[in-house]
């Protein structure tokens, strides 16, 4: 007779997944629901770009954007995948586009938000950049643009946002190896410019 076994540890659920019902709301376009999406994300969202930008009203006018553009087109997050990932590029992308448009009419936010009933209402701050000291944030972000762009995008998307190889190679819309190089050579020239401010693991 065989003796029972102990059933396995479930795998950890990533805390970034959307409820069926939850998705099923945003895609209804229930301003509660997108409330509720906005508060939880915008400190992600506005991290990152201000990491990228360098400058807090540039990353919150961005930030504003991205949700608008996550709303447009909520219809295309498939059901089970992680929402990070997913808003990184949509955020990526509008930065991009928004460095485009500077060259042209700048987008209109503010019609925007008149569709939508919704906006990013703080500029909340990662839980990276309440721990650093304010000298050591600016040092660090000083740095930070003296990367070139796409080793900037890749250090901050593992280091701040936490987010693995396979799924910066996703955002960036690059080979998982070129992500690891990137992240590689961002650390080697973070540690030559920062000389011991910051240490990146």
């Amino acid at each position: 007779m065989d003796l029972p076994t102990e059933p396995a540890s479930p795998e950890p659920v990533p805390a970034d997944l959307i409820s069926p019902e939850l998705l099923a709301r945003l895609t209804a376009g229930e301003e509660a629901a997108w409330f509720e999406f906005v508060q939880e994300y915008e400190g992600r969202m506005y991290g990152y770009l201000y990491r990228l930008e360098g400058n807090s009203e540039d990353a919150l006018d961005l930030t504003q954007e991205v949700f608008y553009r996550a709303w447009r087109s909520i219809r295309t997050f498939r059901p089970g995948e992680r929402v990070l990932p997913w808003l990184y590029q949509v955020a990526r992308n509008t930065q991009i586009e928004s460095h485009r448009r500077k060259q042209l009419q700048r987008f209109s936010l503010e019609q925007a938000r008149e569709d939508v009933g919704f906006e990013v209402t703080s500029e909340k701050r990662s839980p990276v950049q309440a721990a650093e000291s304010a000298d050591a944030q600016d040092r660090v972000q000083r740095a930070l643009l003296r990367l070139p762009p796409e080793y900037r995008e890749a250090v901050v998307l593992r280091f701040v946002e936490d987010l693995s190889y396979d799924e910066i190679a996703q955002v960036q819309g690059v080979a998982l190896g070129t992500a690891k190089s990137r992240v590689f050579r961002a650390k080697e020239q973070l540690a030559e410019l920062l000389a011991g401010v910051s240490d990146v693991n």
